[in-house]
């Protein structure tokens, strides 16, 4: 029989004179193979509709396990008093153990219930709602309710952390450890929970409404009208000028601090900051990177953030890849959120511009999320999947 080669995939059998054919048939296995081999290397990513159910599940388990060790008095409550230099602005915080523990290790009994009923996705009827009540109300709560400014920090000083664990952190902190502490770290962890619990109640969502698991299209229903490239890029428009617009506060209270000018703060607490090194360049800094986030956010809406522009010259007049720009803007989008709910807490009237312009943050991580949405409608595509679109 022609074309069996050990360890290899049986080719169709073939004349043996009909060299045409027999080039066919190997060129058929050849692309066959590369097929195979692309899908294994982006298998890890393309499963997460099946995996994400379980992953909530097991983190359910797991804090749930600690919430429960904490109630029973274990070491390293992460939401109790402790100093202020260690503590967090998280809205659990500061909370007793033996409260916050018994309600932490419920959730987490409900939560491994709930995933693996979403990773099995059978249930239907009013159990199918009040599954995606429960899952699209906790991951709001553990990602954008539960965390501070901390990711927002984080994220923004993720390079300048690097350098400082060799020079040293500017002001009173000692060391990296007094910015990378527990309290931080266990909101970190939190908010991964959410977002495991946002992709498996999307999924759950998508699967037991028929539709496909990936791109959420549905071969029985027609595409809604906002979802349409000319409707995204007429709504896109106003979450981009929104959200740049929702930055200017916070740039201009750190602007007129760097000169000298206490807007929104004492004048105690300005001289305070001036006599810390490197605080005012941090300010700077601050507000320069928001204005930088403001302006590279209408890449969303422009030709440049479809296409490289001239500036960026060893990509120049490539297509940009929409994950280049969706991955990003989404991480940022959620992170601002926490941050602005957080100043709601804090603002007082005396200092009103330390926490009231983060107050925006909000609002600039809504928009920012919506005008991701409508770039990433406008630019999906066809479906690998389900072939749709």
């Amino acid at each position: 029989m022609a074309g069996r080669t050990a360890g290899a995939e049986p080719l169709p059998d073939v004349p043996c004179g009909d060299v045409g054919t027999r080039t066919d048939a190997h060129a058929r296995a050849h692309a066959h193979a590369d097929a195979h081999t692309s899908a294994t290397r982006t298998r890890w990513w393309s499963l997460w509709p099946d995996w994400a159910g379980y992953l909530a599940a097991l983190w359910s388990l797991l804090y749930g396990v600690a919430g429960a060790y904490w109630a029973a008095g274990g070491a390293g409550y992460p939401f109790a008093a402790t100093r202020p230099e260690r503590a967090s602005a998280s809205l659990l915080e500061p909370s007793r153990a033996e409260v916050v523990g018994p309600f932490i290790a419920a959730l987490g009994a409900l939560g491994v219930v709930a995933g693996l009923l979403m990773a099995r996705g059978r249930v239907q009827g009013r159990a199918r709602a009040w599954l995606l009540g429960y899952g699209w109300g906790t991951a709001v709560f553990l990602a954008l309710v539960v965390p501070d400014y901390s990711l927002l920090g984080l994220l923004v000083f993720s390079p300048l952390l690097v350098v400082f664990a060799f020079t040293g952190v500017p002001g009173p902190q000692d060391g990296v450890g007094d910015v990378l502490y527990w309290h931080r770290g266990n909101l970190v962890i939190i908010f991964v929970g959410g977002l495991l619990w946002a992709l498996a109640t999307l999924a759950y969502q998508r699967r037991t409404a028929g539709s496909c698991v990936h791109c959420g299209r549905n071969r029985h229903t027609p595409a809604a009208r906002w979802t349409t490239p000319e409707a995204t890029r007429r709504w896109g428009r106003w979450a981009v000028w929104t959200a740049a617009a929702a930055s200017i506060p916070y740039d201009l209270t750190r602007l007129a601090w760097y000169f000298d000018w206490p807007l929104g703060i004492t004048e105690e607490f300005l001289k305070d900051m001036q006599s810390t090194p490197g605080m005012m360049e941090i300010a700077l800094g601050l507000a320069l990177a928001s204005t930088a986030g403001g302006l590279l956010t209408h890449g969303l809406i422009s030709r440049w953030g479809e296409v490289w522009p001239r500036w960026v010259w060893w990509k120049a007049g490539k297509p940009v890849r929409p994950a280049t720009a969706i991955v990003p803007a989404t991480v940022v989008a959620l992170v601002l959120v926490p941050g602005g709910l957080m100043n709601i807490r804090h603002v007082t009237a005396e200092m009103w511009g330390a926490n009231g312009p983060g107050i925006f943050w909000a609002l600039w991580g809504v928009a920012l999320g919506a005008a991701t949405l409508a770039y990433y409608l406008r630019r999906r595509g066809q479906c690998a999947h389900c072939r749709l679109g």
